[in-house]
């Protein structure tokens, strides 16, 4: 069966969900539209801020894309190839991929077949922490290609098709939803390395979405707490990328990087209690830690919005950070813009535009002073997690290595202190 047209539904309470509108396929199935329904239009707030509430057909302004938060809604590599191994949709288009995600996807978007009742893909209870070994074989097949039996199909159903580019599902742990991320025959032990790396961003003042390990068979597997989640209910969330490109004007290229999404936490940020600036404070903490301990992978979805009291137009409060591990590349540049160098991971890159933090510069020399120092320890703080000698000594190549490690021992917070005003010489013509 193939998918030309879709409903969109809010479920902030899954218990009474809400019709959003129409989703369309459109640009030869590259793209996806939405057109507001008219209680929404009455009753509703915009989705993104590309998508004001008008009685219009809002088409995606960018190629391979759904329309601004509803892009969101779709899995990411992983879960397609999950989509095509186990649903084998009889054509692959974006509205394939919305459709057969099902229902536990990011945020609180649905897709639904009808517009007269919430009615996603059915699929099977989440699977319990018992289970992880048993979903982690499965993972495992599906990444070989290999057979799967029904009952190993329905597992792997019920959430395989989470979003992000590799292997991970959702996973039920005392009640509440968690992603688990397994091991992907990397080099190093990539689960236990992420807790390790995310425990310790949060000593470097940063929120981290909350992790545990999970051992199996042989090797670690993550579990990582859903930030979108507050018990039954959902939260509205977008990613970094969607929130930036909603920003711009048609037929520019968007500017993804730390310092506009701070100006876009300056500019649409929750105001309550100053937490804007405090969230753009925030992200270059998370922009010198990344930095720090080669973290090169943070584009622009391992960036998120949650869409506070969306009632009143939506207020933006920057998510807790995820996907934050060394990337063990050395490669030299972020994939998030960082200063005016662009990408270039230094810290003076990092402290060019630090103004648009909401910090003067000997305050962001001050934080990354901080930082500094908490990474110092990532050794100690990585061994005390369980990463191994051998492990240690493959990302000390990197971490410790000599074009991060001078940067660590060359910063000087006197270089950006502000001089002092000579006091200026009384004329005798001063009354």
């Amino acid at each position: 069966m193939r998918h030309d047209e879709l409903h969109l539904w809010y479920l902030a309470d899954p218990a009474a969900p809400r019709y959003v509108g129409q989703l369309r396929l459109v640009d030869a199935g590259k793209g996806v539209s939405l057109q507001y329904g008219v209680d929404w239009l009455g009753g509703g707030f915009p989705l993104s801020e590309d998508l004001p509430l008008v009685d219009i057909e809002h088409l995606p302004r960018w190629k391979g894309l759904a329309v601004g938060a509803v892009d969101d809604a779709r899995p990411d590599r992983w879960g397609e190839r999950v989509i095509q191994y186990l649903d084998k949709p009889a054509r692959l288009s974006l509205m394939e991929f919305l459709y057969y995600a099902g229902d536990d996807r990011f945020g609180a978007l649905g897709v639904s077949t009808s517009a007269d009742a919430y009615r996603p893909r059915s699929q099977s209870p989440l699977p319990r922490l018992a289970q992880a070994q048993q979903l982690s074989e499965v993972v495992h097949k599906v990444s070989e290609r290999e057979p799967v039996s029904d009952i190993e199909r329905r597992m792997l159903s019920a959430g395989g098709s989470f979003g992000g580019a590799k292997p991970k599902a959702l996973i039920d742990i005392a009640g509440e939803q968690w992603v688990i991320k397994f091991f992907n025959n990397e080099p190093i032990d990539v689960p236990l390395i992420e807790h390790a790396s995310m425990t310790l961003a949060k000593l470097a003042g940063i929120e981290v979405a909350q992790t545990r390990v999970v051992p199996l068979v042989g090797e670690n597997a993550l579990a990582v707490r859903r930030y979108d989640r507050d018990g039954v209910r959902r939260i509205h969330c977008i990613s970094a990328g969607t929130a930036l490109r909603a920003q711009t004007v048609a037929g520019q290229e968007p500017e993804l990087g730390y310092p506009a999404l701070a100006q876009l936490l300056r500019r649409a940020g929750l105001a309550d209690d100053d937490q804007s600036l405090r969230d753009m404070q925030e992200l270059f903490r998370r922009m010198v830690f990344n930095i720090l301990i080669d973290n090169t992978d943070d584009h622009e979805k391992n960036h998120a919005l949650m869409v506070v009291a969306p009632a009143r137009q939506g207020k933006y409060k920057l998510a807790p950070a995820y996907d934050v591990l060394p990337t063990n590349s050395g490669q030299g540049y972020q994939e998030f813009i960082v200063g005016t160098a662009q990408r270039d991971s230094t810290l003076a890159n990092a402290m060019s535009q630090c103004e648009l933090f909401g910090y003067t510069p000997a305050q962001a020399a001050a934080d990354v002073v901080r930082v500094i120092e908490v990474v110092d320890g990532w050794r100690t703080h990585f061994a005390a997690c369980g990463v191994t000698d051998a492990d240690l000594e493959s990302l000390a190549e990197r971490i410790d290595g000599g074009p991060l490690l001078s940067q660590r021992r060359t910063f000087n917070p006197a270089d950006y202190a502000k001089p002092a005003r000579a006091p200026r010489r009384r004329s005798p013509f001063d009354r």
